[in-house]
């Protein structure tokens, strides 16, 4: 057994096609962390992350009704109120299924802060889609009033905002938590960390940080985090089983096992979507670069089997 970085998608906090109610979401996260609970009853040490893009996308609809009597808050402040919400759903729910399954931990959900680059080109040309779809005429006061960059989507008939997703440079609170962790801390505790790629932060002065309107993929974040933790699993939950190449084309293969080298031709040569599972397989590419043993993608009621190598795609290193 390992210690493994469990990177949760929308899926696993949020049904497709439900409301994000709160009960709805409890709901979901349940099933999600009785998963995650047979991983440390196998003996796993177990790191999560998770994405946070409903739950931001929820507070940007917040400010924008409420913008007339509260003031809003800017994307790093929503990054870390959604990383207080989902932690909090994360350590209730995954307690109370490792107490079920007999192998009680402490569920430690940290705000997290990721360092990004000032300089980083996504400040220049953001591309990143955040929030609801507009109209035409909701959109031009938003584009001169708000100062929003923003983009049609002709398929959805409709604008949308768009804001920079530099890539994660540093993950602050990572040397002081793997600092504080005792020896075995698998044993007794599983840490939450960098919700949604972390609150990203640019270093104005040595040691003093300043928030920015940015996303980072959580994935990329993930990566990072699981480089830093000594992880030998980099397991990114979506929502469907494994990659594919040829996706929702006559030619379509699902992939099981297969060599860095194999994935990274793939990559080049556009088989996987850039807004879906491109940022995963570049993430298990990072990570396997940087030493991690496997990399998983799957979906949630898959992980099981595929930590044991039955189904799932398995990325191993040359």
């Amino acid at each position: 057994m390992g210690r493994v970085l469990v990177a949760l998608g929308g899926n696993a906090l949020q049904r497709a096609g439900g409301h994000g109610t709160w009960p709805e979401q409890v709901a979901q996260m349940r099933l999600t962390a009785a998963v995650l609970a047979t991983l440390v009853a196998d003996g796993e040490e177990l790191i999560v992350t998770h994405g946070n893009g409903p739950q931001v996308g929820t507070l940007l609809r917040q400010n924008e009704l409420a913008e007339h009597e509260l003031p809003p808050r800017p994307m790093d402040v929503l990054g870390a109120e959604t990383q207080g919400q989902i932690g909090y759903l994360i350590e209730q729910e995954l307690t109370a299924a490792l107490v079920r399954a007999k192998v009680p931990r402490t569920v430690l959900a940290l705000v997290s802060r990721t360092v990004v680059s000032r300089r980083d080109r996504a400040f220049q040309h953001p591309d990143k889609p955040v929030g609801r779809y507009y109209s035409e005429a909701e959109a031009r006061p938003l584009r001169k009033r708000q100062g929003w960059e923003m983009v049609y989507d002709g398929a959805r008939g409709g604008w949308r905002r768009v804001v920079p997703s530099p890539e994660p440079v540093r993950w602050i609170e990572g040397e002081v938590l793997r600092k504080l962790l005792p020896r075995g801390w698998g044993a007794h505790i599983v840490p939450v960390v960098t919700g949604g790629g972390g609150v990203p932060v640019i270093e104005k002065t040595k040691g003093v940080y300043e928030g920015v309107e940015a996303v980072i993929d959580k994935d990329r974040t993930a990566s990072l985090v699981a480089i830093s933790m000594d992880a030998d699993t980099l397991a990114i939950l979506t929502d469907v089983p494994a990659a594919a190449i040829g996706f929702g084309k006559p030619w379509e293969k699902w992939l099981g096992e297969v060599r860095a080298s194999e994935m990274e031709s793939y990559l080049r040569r556009g088989e996987f979507g850039e807004g879906s599972m491109a940022p995963k397989v570049q993430a298990s590419l990072t990570f396997l670069r940087s030493g991690g043993r496997r990399a998983i993608i799957t979906d949630p009621p898959s992980l099981s089997r595929a930590m044991r190598n039955e189904t799932g795609t398995r990325i191993v290193a040359d």
